[in-house]
């Protein structure tokens, strides 16, 4: 199937009525004939549910589909993509380990690492996450190598295939954060990804209208090389060790579930990945060429000819560059008001909604960070971050076009 069927056909419910998605199950707990049948779903002995906590058919059916439409073994999903983040990465970190990350990470991410620096876990981040920043900083306590896949909102580009080669010479994953790429453009793990995840409340849901995230395992690395100790009592789940691991260990203690109704939000959002992502990208790369020609600015786009990962995009995305892109504006102050002259654009901290939005990133998400923390994100006072969305692209163009003319003629 193609990916847009394969949106819609490639799934399958169980629902005795025959619904066409699954329904929401949303329910604490599911009883069951006997307390020798409960204590063994509890124990994962028999298939089935007891707590949503731990397991929902609602989400099981949105993480089945998630892992289908990435090529992945499994996937787990989470109360968030900032949960997500922080459950992948603690499934296989301890005291005393590294990771190597890029510095360009959405800024919650970074704000992360720091929380993470008091339990002993040391990230050591690059200028971008390529083959040669990433090799001479690993040693005997580097665990995993994470990267955003394009930048948020640096919107620098990851060649996955290099990366993930110097990673498995030396005996670690790579765990891609891929919400701003999404499978519209690459699956990860036919480039050497190992983990995949998603703030599904951006792409995947599309609505604006949930809170989730999601991780997806490639079942490829080999958890038992004897680097990771703590997968031993995990061996037995062979290529689902990771999964296993972490379905029985932090995500479960931890309480990072979704909820029932956010998996159905964003199972129905998926089904539109396609269409929304293609209009999107068209879009984005539309509006990022004429704002080129427009004086006073400077756009950056992955996916435009002046980008310096124009080649890569072409080779690892098929030419889509996404549906991020920035503007500086030469001050804050004139990037306050094109943000404030905006008539389509909505002033919101979020992304891949199916409405543009538009957010002064040194002002919010990146409030926290240190000046040059900021700097090597790509983020500046004149920095204003665009998620595009499906607008008709003569009226979004028509609207930044007057809204940098009056922040030019104001300045």
């Amino acid at each position: 199937m193609e990916f847009n069927t394969a949106l819609l056909h490639g799934k399958a419910t169980d629902d005795k009525f025959g619904a066409t998605q699954t329904p929401i199950y949303q329910v604490s707990a599911f009883s069951h004939d006997s307390a020798e049948t409960l204590g063994k779903v509890f124990a994962n002995r028999a298939p089935g549910f007891s707590y949503s906590r731990i397991g929902n058919p609602t989400v099981d059916a949105f993480e089945k589909r998630i892992a289908a439409l990435e090529g992945g073994i499994g996937a787990i999903a989470c109360s968030s993509g900032m949960s997500a983040v922080t459950m992948a990465l603690l499934n296989i970190l301890h005291a005393g380990d590294e990771v190597i990350a890029g510095s360009g990470l959405f800024g919650g991410t970074i704000d992360l690492f720091g929380d993470l620096a008091q339990f002993g876990i040391t990230a050591k981040f690059v200028a971008s996450v390529t083959a040669e920043n990433v090799e001479p900083l690993i040693n005997e306590r580097t665990k995993a190598v994470f990267a955003e896949l394009i930048g948020n909102p640096k919107l620098d580009v990851v060649d996955i295939r290099s990366v993930s080669e110097v990673c498995h010479a030396n005996g670690i994953p790579l765990i891609i954060d891929s919400t701003t790429a999404t499978p519209y453009l690459v699956r990860p793990f036919e480039y050497g990804a190992d983990i995949v995840v998603h703030s599904a409340s951006k792409y995947i849901n599309g609505g604006g209208n949930s809170i989730a995230g999601i991780i997806t395992d490639s079942g490829r690395f080999r958890w038992d090389s004897g680097k990771f100790p703590a997968f031993d009592g995990y061996k037995i789940f062979g290529k689902f060790a990771y999964l296993a691991k972490l379905r029985n260990g932090f995500w479960r203690n931890a309480g990072a579930c979704i909820s029932p109704f956010n998996a159905y939000m964003c199972s129905v959002g998926l089904e539109t990945l396609g269409l929304r992502m293609e209009r999107i990208c068209d879009n984005a790369k539309a509006l990022a060429e004429h704002i080129q020609t427009l004086d006073g600015v400077t756009v950056n786009y992955p996916a435009i000819e002046t980008s310096p990962y124009h080649d890569l995009v072409r080779s690892q995305f098929g030419g889509k560059g996404g549906g991020i892109l920035t503007v500086r504006a030469g001050s804050k102050e004139k990037a306050f008001r094109l943000i404030n002259s905006l008539k389509y654009a909505l002033i919101a901290t979020n992304i891949g909604d199916i409405r543009t939005l538009v957010i002064h990133p040194a002002s919010t998400i990146y409030l926290h960070a240190a000046d040059e923390q900021r700097e090597k994100a790509g983020v500046y006072d004149d920095t204003v971050r665009v998620s595009v969305g499906i607008e008709d692209r003569d009226d979004l163009i028509k609207d930044f076009e007057n809204a940098i003319r009056r922040s030019n003629e104001n300045g």
